[in-house]
């Protein structure tokens, strides 16, 4: 689960952290107040989505000479005008794709003075199973492109959970970010809360791009980005409050509340299939024969009919979706459980596409005979290379 950066950056605050004061904004005609309530006499305006690269985006009919989604205004009108012109705009960045997202959230902060911008980043090493510090002095850049040109300016370790962290760890992120004398001290008790904030959320990402120095020589996390182990949100109901669903593509939501794990992806084979290794190694063999998969869908070995019909409904509601493999291996699921769920769907959604059925296992006779007697024109497989090659053929001609 991700959460947008000013909710990240008041967690952070909570824990101890460096950061600047802001306020978040969803109407414009708020916007001014909120700007108001600050400093200045530099004020930093944001949207938040979840992407990055939103400085360096473009909104969709953007006027002539328009900027990015991050801005920086010099009075508080004029802040208030930067937040009008993007609520309720499409930003388009290089994460986002060309389809972009709605900006329903403004950030408005207050701005700082910087004299350098460093990469600090704690993550889930999944090799080592350990959390990982990512450091780099290459700050304010997208870090796949340093690792890409310039490897050598990122410095990764692993901290070991039996001995813990220790003031060690701080000073190794300091000393390769090139912090020296008081700055040091800083960074062992910056690492140490981000630290404690990361394990005790639950987090799976914690990224602060850019980590500034000011021209004082103090620390400060000017931006933030999070995510949160999603299996873990029934420990922190405070943390599952700040999911945003707008965010999140409609399909995967519905499929959450189903229980069913689904990834949409660009492809035009929707897969419906029973366990994660069996689902990939469907979307392996659609490629394999010359095609896309328009997503990973594991309904799991307990479905229910009701859940399969759910699973249905979701895929061709996907506009992309050319053709249908249900591909179905039924050891504690039964075959004729996924059939008449199968049938029901499709009665009640409508059958626009190919739609090509693979079963096999518990009461497969039983399965078959359900899809046979159906009335429907759906093609049946004798195995998952025969399913594959007929519903490519099918979608491909």
């Amino acid at each position: 689960m991700n959460i947008h950066e000013y909710q990240a950056k008041a967690l952070l605050r909570s824990y101890g952290a460096p950061v600047s004061d802001g306020r978040a904004v969803t109407k414009a005609e708020d916007a001014k107040t909120a700007a108001g309530e600050m400093d200045g006499p530099l004020w930093v305006v944001k949207a938040q989505i979840h992407a990055g690269g939103r400085g360096k985006g473009h909104f969709k009919e953007a006027e002539a000479g328009e900027k990015g989604g991050v801005r920086l205004a010099k009075s508080v009108e004029e802040a208030a005008e930067m937040a009008k012109q993007m609520l309720g705009r499409t930003l388009v960045t290089h994460q986002t794709g060309p389809a972009g997202k709605q900006v329903n959230r403004i950030y408005i902060e207050d701005g700082s003075d910087i004299a350098r911008e460093l990469y600090l980043a704690l993550l889930v090493d999944r090799q080592s199973s350990r959390i990982s510090f990512v450091a780099s002095t290459e700050g304010g850049m997208d870090i796949e492109e340093v690792a890409a040109n310039r490897p050598e300016k990122i410095v990764s370790f692993s901290v070991d959970p039996a001995s813990g962290l220790s003031d060690f760890h701080g000073r190794r992120v300091a000393f390769s970010l090139g912090l020296t004398g008081g700055q040091v001290k800083q960074c062992v008790s910056l690492i140490k809360v981000l630290y404690k904030a990361f394990v005790e959320k639950d987090m799976e990402m914690l990224e602060i791009n850019p980590l500034i120095v000011t021209p004082d020589g103090n620390l400060k996390c000017l931006d933030a980005k999070m995510s949160f182990d999603g299996n873990a949100m029934y420990r922190h109901p405070d943390i599952a409050t700040l999911r945003d669903e707008t965010e999140e593509d409609p399909k995967e939501l519905a499929a959450s509340k189903f229980d069913l794990n689904y990834i949409a992806l660009d492809g035009e084979i929707g897969c419906m299939v029973n366990g994660a290794g069996l689902a990939m190694a469907t979307m392996d063999i659609i490629k394999l024969y010359g095609a896309e998969p328009a997503n990973f869908l594991d309904v799991g070995g307990g479905a229910t009919k009701e859940k399969v019909t759910e699973a249905f409904k979701i895929i061709t509601s996907d506009p992309n979706v050319k053709g249908i493999l249900v591909n179905i291996f039924g050891g504690i699921m039964r075959c004729d459980v996924i059939a008449e769920g199968v049938i029901s769907a499709v009665k009640e959604v409508g059958l626009k596409v190919p739609l090509v059925v693979r079963l096999e296992g518990t009461n497969v006779e039983e399965g078959k005979a359900i899809i046979k007697n159906s009335g429907l024109n759906v093609i049946a497989a004798e195995n998952l290379k025969d399913g594959a090659e007929k519903i490519v053929k099918a979608v491909k001609g």
